[in-house]
C-alpha cells in the first residue's frame, strides 16, 4: 500500500511505540524510523500535526502515502499489507480473525487505557494531571481482575493467545505485561511463564534494543531499560 511502500515510524521510548517496531522486526521489515518521545516537544511541532497526527501522538506509520495512527491498528495493517504469509494477522472474515480482534481491543481497553494509563497519568505525569491515590489504587486493582482473563485462556496450555501460532495480539498482550511488571507489579503464573517464553524471540530482543534506546521525553536512555 502506498507509494512506493516506504515505511517510516515514528516514535519510541513507550510500550506503546515498541508494539509497531517489534511487529516489523517479526515480519522482517526494512524501515525508516524516527525516535520522537511522547513529551519531548516533536509531537506539538505544527508540521506533524498537520501532516501525520492531529492528536499529537506516537506511534504514527506512514506507509507511502498512507498515514496511520493507534499502535494496535499499525501492527495490524503492517501484518496484513506487509506480512500475510507470517500469521501474525489471521485471515479477514474468519473466526480466527474475530477473536484476534477481541483480544486486541481487550488489550487497548481493559489493559492500557483503563488501567496502565490511568496509573500513569495520575502517578508518573502527576505534575501534568493531578494526583489521584485512590484512582491508581483502584487501576492496579483492575489490572489484576482484567488479566486473569488471559491467565484463564493460557491456562489450558496454549502456547499464544489464539493456540499454537504468535499474532500480533500477542504483541499487544506482552507490551502491557511488561508495563505491570516496570510498576514492580506480579503476574499470575501462567502469564510469567507466557511473557518470559516470548522476551526471548530475536525480534522482541532487537525491537528492544531500538524502541527504549530513549526515554519518554526523547532524551537518551543512559544503560537498558528496565522491563
Amino acid at each position: 500500500m502506498g507509494e512506493g511502500n516506504r515505511l517510516i515510524l515514528w516514535g519510541g521510548g513507550t510500550t506503546r511505540t515498541m508494539r509497531p517496531h517489534w511487529a516489523m522486526h517479526e515480519l522482517r521489515l526494512g524501515y525508516e524510523h524516527h525516535l520522537i518521545g511522547s513529551r519531548s516537544g516533536a509531537t506539538e511541532d505544527a508540521e506533524f500535526r498537520e501532516r501525520l497526527n492531529p492528536k499529537g501522538k506516537i506511534p504514527v506509520l506512514e506507509d507511502g502515502d498512507f498515514v496511520l495512527t493507534e499502535s494496535a491498528a499499525i501492527v495490524t495493517h503492517l501484518a496484513d499489507c506487509h506480512g500475510e504469509a507470517s500469521g501474525l494477522t489471521p485471515p479477514v472474515g474468519t473466526r480466527e480473525r474475530a477473536r484476534y480482534n477481541e483480544w486486541c481491543f481487550y488489550v487497548a481497553m481493559e489493559l492500557d487505557a483503563h488501567t496502565l494509563y490511568i496509573v500513569r497519568k495520575h502517578r508518573d505525569l502527576a505534575e501534568i494531571y493531578g494526583e489521584a491515590p485512590i484512582a491508581v489504587e483502584e487501576a492496579f486493582a483492575g489490572f489484576d481482575r482484567q488479566i486473569m482473563a488471559a491467565e484463564a485462556k493460557l491456562g489450558d496450555g496454549r502456547s499464544y493467545l489464539l493456540g499454537e501460532t504468535f499474532t500480533g495480539a500477542d504483541i499487544l498482550l506482552t507490551t502491557c505485561l511488561d508495563w505491570q511488571t516496570f510498576y514492580d507489579r506480579p503476574l499470575p503464573p501462567w502469564l510469567a511463564a507466557y511473557r518470559g517464553r516470548i522476551r526471548t524471540r530475536p525480534a522482541y530482543q532487537s525491537a528492544t534494543a531500538l524502541n527504549y534506546s530513549i526515554l519518554p521525553d526523547g532524551t537518551l536512555r543512559q544503560g537498558p531499560p528496565s522491563l
